[in-house]
């Protein structure tokens, strides 16, 4: 019989990923991530071990995994494969504490369809800008490709839904020409914003073709438009498609305080579309559903109150009205010192985040919906009811 409670992907060595001071992915976020999930009555109990050599090859090149392994021996070595100076830069141990959040999502999708538990939540995964053959966008392995991959050696149909503020252009290029796999994307248009992808005409390969769905905004977009594109979207395909599992991908880096993108999103929009996506995988999936983290790079006063939007949307338990005061005097001083005060005393946000609307911002969000009505024409016209 399944657990009631979501799995709770973390352990010692989700904080092993670590590129190093001043990296904006910092595993500095677990502190607060975590503990904030704990008062919530969250439980750490599942810790990521590495996926194996032979698991990493459903999805990345055998090549690949040479390359990382001698990173992992030997940081300082000439930049090759993504891996060097940069986004995405060597450290000692790179090759383990990769595969570990690799093993994570794929030990937690293997729960989920044993029966072990319905949700399952990895904050510390979502690294989904891997390729077959690079590392990308501070993502070594590709988690939740890797998930997905193992669902499909079941043949299940997956529903991937990415929230990210990036798009999520390693999980569809790996599954790019499976139709078996769906991959939507809501994200800053690649005209603004890393990776540069993403675009409406990105439809899938051979017989997938209207399996790969993207939703790029303009910058400015807040919630309104963010939400209004997705409830539109996600529920037409979810019913066209039919998945047998959801994976999703919850970036925090498109709320308003992000400093990598220009995306106006609330951990309230969050917290609705996790809730969206939890409908619709009992709806459709049995309610079976893996969720991983992401980016997220304002780090005591988003991640925190992102992750438990969405634990609280998989443990379909209300949001609290407040986030206790000593969690919040706990994290105060770290905060401030990374210029990420006052902490806000909600997890919901005030609308707009409490900044003022502006007329560009107004226009983005009548266009986010426009574009939603174009994308699903699009794809309704090309994509095959299984």
């Amino acid at each position: 019989m399944a657990l009631s409670a979501p799995l709770l992907v973390f352990g010692p060595r989700s904080t092993t990923y670590d590129f190093g001071s001043g990296h904006p992915l910092t595993p500095r976020r677990f502190g607060p991530g975590i503990s904030l999930l704990e008062t919530l009555g969250a439980v750490p109990n599942l810790a990521p071990e590495p996926a194996s050599d032979a698991e990493l090859e459903w999805i990345h090149d055998a090549a690949y995994l040479d390359v990382v392994k001698a990173f992992s021996r030997e940081p300082l070595g000439p930049s090759r494969a993504g891996i060097g100076p940069g986004d995405t830069p060597a450290f000692a141990g790179m090759h383990e504490a990769s595969a570990a959040v690799a093993g994570g999502s794929l030990r937690a999708m293997e729960a989920i369809k044993r029966g072990d538990v319905v949700h399952a939540f990895h904050p510390g995964g979502g690294l989904h800008h891997a390729m077959p053959a690079r590392a990308s966008g501070f993502c070594v392995y590709d988690d939740p490709a890797l998930a997905i991959a193992r669902a499909r050696r079941d043949g299940l149909r997956v529903l991937y839904v990415d929230l990210d503020v990036h798009h999520g252009d390693g999980v569809q290029a790996i599954h790019w020409s499976d139709p078996g796999v769906m991959t939507v994307s809501i994200h800053e248009t690649g005209l603004a914003l890393f990776p540069g992808t993403g675009f409406p005409d990105e439809l899938g390969g051979g017989d997938a073709v209207g399996t790969k769905v993207n939703l790029p905004l303009d910058p400015g977009t807040g919630e309104r438009g963010w939400l209004a594109a997705l409830e539109l979207v996600l529920p037409v395909l979810a019913e066209a498609f039919q998945p047998e599992i959801v994976v999703s991908q919850h970036g925090a880096d498109a709320h308003a305080f992000d400093p990598l993108a220009h995306l106006r999103v609330t951990t309230t929009a969050m917290g609705t579309a996790a809730r969206l996506v939890d409908s619709l995988a009992h709806r459709w999936a049995g309610g079976r559903w893996l969720a991983t983290g992401g980016g997220g790079y304002d780090v005591y006063r988003v991640v925190p109150r992102a992750w438990s939007q969405v634990w609280l949307a998989a443990n379909h338990a209300p949001v609290p009205d407040a986030i206790p005061a000593t969690w919040r005097e706990q994290w105060a001083a770290d905060a401030g010192r990374y210029d990420q005060a006052p902490i806000p005393a909600t997890f919901d946000d005030p609308p707009n985040a409490g900044l003022p609307y502006r007329a560009a911002d107004e226009a983005a969000d009548a266009r986010a919906l426009r574009i939603a009505e174009q994308v699903l024409d699009l794809v309704l016209g090309h994509l095959r009811v299984p």
